[in-house]
């Protein structure tokens, strides 16, 4: 079949755009000591990169929901990924061509932080809105490729700079660009399809009157924060578990939470028909539970590690099973439901992190407290799990 009726061609550009948006999220942090050296920035300014990056999706998130439907998907897919382009393609450039380099490593970050935040909102819509039998696999599927992305950009990364050496991270930031170019012609040819099918989209006001919708609202931030909690210290965990180098810890540790969560998603796209969803999210909030409970409360730097690596498996399918859940719970919510949904899945990205950091401070920077009191999210996950199942139940009891 022809790439502009084929909708696997959809879903295949769809798998790059999570990777474009890997790429985007995870490449930079690779170059925080570097910026620090060659630019003389301070901790704080670099920290405010991260800052920056993660406020503008936000925003992009709360605002797209109003103009996508407006402009098409085809439209807002090109130009997310042109946006992710010239970024990438900045940072070899802007901050040498500009007299204050941070400003240039700034403006780069908004442009791809703008693509990053319209590929959030975009994919999962796109190909939930494809004509496949199975959507939950599909979305897990999907969301697969972010992890994939990730775990590439790390060991590519890592394996260019002791080929090439990190000065030259200008050329490699050129070469990821390539990336989204790609995307670009990739989605003006393939067939998109209305998330809502031909009928009026719920009105915003009337989703926010829909107590369901704020149900999955809370579970996209507890799977936001369930997952970046325990992720932002997985280096940290690995270098006191293995006692290796940087560079080794970081492999062991973002790469193996990656890889396991990215494996989690894989599997149940693979084989998800065989369990149902809301089944799989009360499992896996309960391994979370027990991925939590093993790196703070053992003694074993090893087990700690251990612990780790069960939370990137555990917290696998929350985000994309949280879609999914909300697609077929809600009919008709359209983009502005996945708008706000990955809006709170963003919120949470920055609360779990930022909880553990307060607890552990307040703790006397005992980490292992804080993570420790992260566990809230998924007890909070496992809760809501409980309550669809329930409603699901009484559904079914009511013959509706």
């Amino acid at each position: 079949m022809s790439i502009k009726t084929d909708y696997n061609h959809t879903i295949y550009a769809s798998y790059i755009g999570y990777i474009t948006q890997a790429v985007v999220n995870n490449f930079v942090p690779l170059l925080f000591l570097t910026f620090s050296r060659q630019f003389g920035l301070s901790l704080d300014k670099i920290a405010l990169i991260t800052s920056v990056n993660f406020a503008v999706q936000l925003a992009v998130d709360l605002i797209s929901a109003k103009f996508i439907d407006k402009i098409g998907y085809r439209v807002s897919a090109v130009l997310a990924h042109i946006l992710s382009a010239l970024g990438l393609a900045g940072l070899a450039v802007l901050p040498d061509m500009m007299k204050n380099s941070y400003a240039g490593i700034l403006a780069s970050v908004v442009l791809y932080a703008v693509g990053g935040g319209l590929l959030e909102v975009l994919i999962s819509p796109i190909v939930e809105a494809c004509p496949t039998e199975k959507k939950e696999a599909a979305m897990s599927l999907l969301h697969s490729f972010y992890c994939w992305g990730h775990v590439g950009v790390v060991l590519v990364s890592t394996l260019f700079f002791r080929l090439f050496g990190i000065e030259n991270w200008r050329i490699l930031a050129a070469l990821w660009a390539v990336i989204p170019i790609i995307n670009v012609f990739y989605f003006s040819q393939v067939p998109l399809y209305s998330i809502t099918q031909d009928r009026e989209p719920v009105p915003v006001r009337k989703l926010f009157g829909n107590r369901l919708f704020w149900l999955f609202m809370v579970l996209m931030v507890c799977a936001g924060a369930s997952e970046q909690a325990m992720s932002q210290w997985a280096s940290a965990f690995a270098e006191a578990a293995l006692g290796v180098s940087k560079t080794v810890g970081d492999l062991a540790g973002p790469c193996t939470f990656a890889v396991l969560m990215g494996t989690a998603r894989l599997l149940y796209g693979k084989f998800g028909e065989k369990l149902a969803l809301k089944k799989a999210m009360t499992i896996c909030a309960l391994l979370c539970m027990v991925s939590y409970l093993t790196a703070t409360l053992t003694k074993s730097p090893a087990a700690g590690l251990i612990g780790c690596g069960i939370c990137g498996f555990s917290v696998g399918i929350f985000w994309p099973g949280t879609f999914s859940l909300a697609a077929s719970g809600i009919k008709g919510a359209g983009t502005a439901m996945f708008a706000f949904m990955a809006l709170a899945g963003d919120a949470g990205c920055s609360a779990g992190p930022a909880l553990v950091g307060f607890v552990s401070g307040a703790a006397g920077d005992n980490l292992k407290t804080g993570l420790l009191a992260a566990i809230v999210f998924p007890v909070m996950i496992l809760i809501g799990s409980l309550c669809l199942k329930r409603g699901e139940e009484r559904q079914q009891a009511r013959g509706e």
